[in-house]
This record gives C-alpha cells, structure tokens and sequence, in this order.
C-alpha cells in the first residue's frame, strides 16, 4: 500500500477523474491490442499477404492522429469529460462493427473509423487529468494511468485465449472485435462521476479560429517540432513490437496460442511494472531524464530480444526487460507534453505531439510487412524499433525539463 500511498492524498475529484482516465485507456489498450492478435487469422480468413495486413494497422493508426489532432482541438473547446465520453463510444462502436466485416475494404474503413476515436482518448484524458492532479503528484497518477494500457493488453490476450482455443480462427477474431463493445459500459461511469464538475467545462481561454496554427507560434514552434519527432519515435518502435509480434512468435518461433499467450503474458506483466516505475521516477528525477533512461535501454532490450539468435527460454527472460522500458516512453510524454503548453492551447498540443507520432508511425507495420519479404520477419521488426527509439533519445536531449511545475495559464 505504501507503493500507491500518494492516492491518498488525492481528494474526491481527483480521485474520480483518475479512475474514468485509467478506465478509458484500458480499455483503449482492449481495443486497439486485439488487432495484433488477429492478424494471423485475418490473414488465413482472406488469404492477404503481410503487406496488406500491415496496412490495416496502418490505417487504425493514421485515422488516430486525425482523431488526436481533432480530440485536442475540441476538448479545448467543449470541455475534457464530454469530449471523453465522445471518444470511448466512437473507438467502442467502430470495434465491434469491425466483427462484421466481409473483406479487407470493409475492415480498413472500420479500423480507421475506429482509430478517430483511439486516437482522440488519450488527447483528451491526458489533458483531463493533468489539469485535475496536484503538481507533487501529478506524474505519478498520469504514469499510473498509463499502465492501465498492460491492463487492457492482458485482457485482449486473454479473449484471445479463450476465443482461439473454443471457436475456429475464422470465427474467433470476429468475437474478439465483438468484445470492444465492452468500454462503452465506461461512459455511464464518466455520465455519473464527473458531469457537472469543473472538469466537464469548455476552457474560457480557448480562442476561436484554428488553434492548431497556436501550437506553431514563435514562443511554441521549437517544443512543438522536437515534441513531435518524441511522438514518432515513441509510437513507431511500439507499433512496430505491438501490431507483428504475436505473429514472430506463431510463425518463427513457432509457439501456440498458449505459447504465444504465456511469452506476451510476461511482456506485459512486464509493462505494467515499467509504468508504475516509471511513475516516481517521473516526479522523483524529472520527465526528461526519465524518458532519456527508458529510450536507450529499449534499444538495448529490442536487440537483444530480435536481432540476436537466443532460445525460447532466454526470449522468455527478456520479454520482461522489453515490456519494462518499452513501458517508461509513453507514461512520460502525458505529463510532459501537458506542461509545455499553455491551458488554451494545451489540448491542441498534446493531441499534435502525440498524435503526429502515430501519423508518421502509421508506415512502421506497413514496413515491417515489406521488409519482412527481404528478410526475417524478427529482424524486420527489430530493426525498425532500434531506429525509432533512437529518434526519443534525440527528443529527450532538445526538450525542456517541466517536472513540478504549475501549469502555464
């Protein structure tokens, strides 16, 4: 209990709101994980090659910056907590019509309606709960929330055991999509909790017009620009790892679903602890050195994991480091990207900065799937993430350190 003892601190509100915003991005995580599952049954359904298959995550992902941008935009106009509820019922909805898909056309124009919402949750809960948490501790709620994705990545490995084990592949990735309706249930939550509370307002000093060119002003292009390469860097080595690792590890390293299950299962117990790790040393060493310590251990972790030749057993022990620090980059650009910003603008910001990484790190599964024609399909995932992380290294060094601070009005 001591571990989670700044929790008590926190008052009713503060408490509510990190509930509705751990409960969003679990079940985002649900959602968007459940994709990476299936993509080898997809495959088999429609006999698509990898290309293809990695352009349907692909889409997800370029839709969801679309979402961010627009999420951000918006929240900074109508308020944090309805433009929450908006969002987990645009991602619910569009994953569970994912279900009915009959081609790969119909599933791509899902998976993009789909990420619309994916990518606008975490615009639009990082703002929330940033603006709701004292500053002693707001690093540790926002790194917390974020292990709230190994949560959600859990639960999508566990359907995914249930459903490949009792239902044939054609069948089971369709009620694994089926399933996403759950976060929905999130929203009467939200409807109860939080509506009427200061949080639900629009920001008075949002400004009319198009506050996406505000990000780009003299006082924030420089943290804008390098906020931005963070977010390419962040979201292509994770997506790169997420979206082909189940299918290395059915297709190369030839495990089961059981298998496959029990290696992801160490990843993500693995994440979880990074997260919360992650959480105290953001508010204990500061956000900047927090994501320089985690962006070059990843790189380190990523090519020992795929790009040298280990043993079942040993890519077993390394699965826990690899979900570790791959953890430590995305619980620090909440807290950071939310502090370089000022309130009017402050959503905008963090929607771009997040956002434009997943835009850009929309071509990383693709290329994965091109590489993997050329080469094996582990070392064209490693090399991809090994590149990526390094893009956070650089980030790291150019931005400021924001640890502390009040919020800029």
């Amino acid at each position: 209990m001591a571990l989670f003892g700044w929790y008590q601190e926190l008052s009713w509100i503060e408490r509510r709101t990190f509930w509705a915003c751990y409960g969003g991005w679990s079940l985002d995580a649900l959602d968007a994980q459940m994709f990476g599952l299936a993509i080898p049954a997809i495959v088999g359904t429609w006999g698509i090659g990898n290309a293809l298959a990695g352009s349907l995550g692909s889409a997800s992902l370029a839709a969801s910056a679309v979402g961010g941008w627009a999420g951000g935009a918006l929240t900074d106009r109508y308020g944090r907590v309805r433009m929450l509820q908006a969002t987990i019922l645009c991602f619910s909805v569009f994953t569970f019509l994912s279900a009915f898909a009959c081609n790969p056309v119909q599933l791509l124009v899902l998976k993009a309606l789909q990420g619309l919402g994916f990518g606008a949750e975490w615009a639009v809960g990082s703002v929330l709960i940033a603006e709701t948490i004292r500053p002693a501790h707001r690093g540790k709620a926002m790194g917390t929330v974020q292990s709230g994705w190994a949560v959600g990545w859990g639960l999508a490995v566990v359907f995914y055991g249930l459903a490949f084990s009792v239902l044939p592949p054609a069948y089971a990735w369709r009620f694994l999509f089926g399933a996403g309706l759950l976060p929905a249930l999130l929203v009467i939550f939200i409807q109860r909790s939080l509506t009427g509370t200061a949080t639900s307002v629009s920001n008075p000093q949002a400004r009319p017009g198009l506050p996406l060119l505000g990000i780009f002003s003299r006082r924030t292009l420089r943290v804008t620009l390098t906020g931005a390469m963070l977010g390419v860097g962040a979201h292509g080595g994770y997506y790169a790892l997420a979206t082909w690792l189940p299918a290395y590890l059915r297709t190369e390293r030839k495990l089961s679903v059981l298998g496959t299950g029990g290696y992801l299962a160490v990843i993500i117990a693995g994440f979880w602890c990074g997260c919360i790790t992650c959480a105290y040393l953001l508010d204990l060493v500061g956000r900047r050195r927090t994501i320089l310590l985690f962006s070059v251990c990843c790189c380190a972790t990523v090519a020992g994991y795929l790009l040298m030749r280990v043993s079942d057993a040993q890519m077993l022990l390394l699965g826990g480091p690899l979900g570790f620090f791959s953890a430590g980059i995305p619980a620090s650009m909440g807290p950071l990207f939310s502090e370089i910003y000022p309130s009017g603008i402050r959503g905008t910001g963090v929607g771009f900065c997040y956002n434009f990484g997943r835009i850009v790190s929309a071509g990383f599964p693709a290329l994965v799937g091109k590489l993997s024609t050329t080469m094996t399909l582990g070392w064209a995932i490693g090399v991809d993430a090994v590149f990526a992380y390094s893009l956070v290294v650089v980030s790291a060094l150019l931005l400021p350190e924001t640890s502390r601070s009040e919020l800029k009005s």
